[in-house]
């Protein structure tokens, strides 16, 4: 298995640099230039001039990519031409919010989704199943835009007010401002800023509260979580639903099951113990792949849900032509994928022991 991993790692790194190359490519594609895009009316062809050479952007195209090719293989992302300050102090900023809402979205898609494919299996043919692979159909067919707007208008208007009110907009209450656990540990003097890993632990602000053991900001940051993740979740529950059904409902065909149930065993034990391990390995692969789904879905989302995050910050810096912003979000969200593919093909390992032995693990 250790093999197999490293020999994944290794090919990952042609991936990476097809990644880098394409995203430069595009960037610069994009018609109109940086200096005008974020500085409309007040930008001169003088002001222009001294903004390309202090950004390196007067220099040939395959220069421009060498020179970031080298800053990356030395962890510098760049700085971004909007902001003006490092992408990688933007990157621990914004990438727990986009973080936190797509495994929360998971979580539910997988929690709510696998259980309701194995009860259709179970129940082939039974109101129960016909009517979650109908609800399943809707809620792969809802845009993730629609469902949230939806969302927010029903728990944020049609029930504000009422023990159902949650909501629509933001990531806390207006004024709250939690306390860093490094903070509250005291690892560093109260009011200074810890480092670079501390401060991104800090924005995920579920942990922080638990870290922290702060129920009330807990709960505030659960409420605000709820509804975008929601809306995120819906479209890859579906899918998920569906996979396990389908899948299960082919291994509870096969000989060993058969075998199982003549033995006397009871259905819920046959079913847990002996089908659902082989039939949860298709449903690995959709789970990894519906990961990028939620990404996707997450621009959507955070604008809806005025969310500060990876998603909506990218959209914006694709319009304001903020290549380095562009080109350094685009390969951290690229390398995210390689490594969730290597988690996906372990666990088809730790699931399934002949694929451990077939790569001499």
């Amino acid at each position: 298995m250790i093999h197999f991993i490293l020999r994944r790692l290794l090919f990952s790194i042609p991936v990476l640099f097809g990644i880098l190359l394409l995203t430069f490519g595009l960037a610069r594609a994009i018609p109109g230039d940086p200096c005008r895009a974020i500085l409309g009316e007040r930008a001169t062809d003088q002001i222009c001039e001294e903004f390309e050479r202090r950004n390196g952007l007067d220099q040939p195209l395959p220069l421009q990519f060498l020179v970031y090719l080298r800053n990356v293989s030395q962890g510098d992302l760049g700085h971004s031409f909007r902001f003006r300050r490092p992408v990688s102090e933007l990157l621990v900023e914004r990438m727990p919010t986009t973080m936190e809402l797509g495994f929360s979205a998971m979580l539910f898609a997988i929690v709510v989704g696998v259980p309701l494919g194995v009860l259709s299996a179970r129940r082939h043919k039974s109101a129960l199943d016909v009517g979650t692979m109908v609800g399943a159909n809707m809620g792969v067919s809802m845009p993730v835009f629609w469902l949230g707007l939806m969302l927010a208008y029903i728990f944020g208007v049609i029930f504000r007010d009422t023990p159902l009110a949650l909501p629509p907009s933001g990531r806390l209450t207006p004024g709250a401002s939690p306390a860093p656990w490094y903070e509250v540990w005291g690892l560093v003097a109260e009011g200074a800023d810890g480092n670079a890993f501390q401060v991104f632990l800090s924005r995920f602000y579920l942990l922080n509260a638990m870290l922290t053991l702060n129920g009330e900001l807990l709960i505030d940051a659960l409420r605000h979580l709820i509804l975008p993740a929601v809306a995120v979740g819906t479209i890859p529950l579906a899918i998920i639903a569906r996979m396990t059904r389908s899948s299960l409902l082919e291994v509870l065909n096969e000989d060993y099951v058969r075998t199982a149930r003549a033995k006397g065993l009871a259905e819920r034990l046959v079913v847990m113990r002996h089908a659902l391990n082989n039939a949860l390995l298709p449903v690995v692969t959709v789970i990894g792949l519906n990961f990028g789904l939620v990404i996707s879905g997450a621009v959507l989302t955070e604008t809806i849900f005025g969310l500060t995050g990876v998603g909506r910050t990218l959209v914006d810096s694709i319009t304001s032509r903020d290549y380095s912003l562009v080109q350094g979000f685009t390969v951290i969200i690229a390398f995210g994928f390689v490594m969730l593919n290597l988690a996906v093909d372990i666990l088809y390992g730790w699931l399934d022991p002949r694929i451990r032995l077939g790569q001499g693990g």
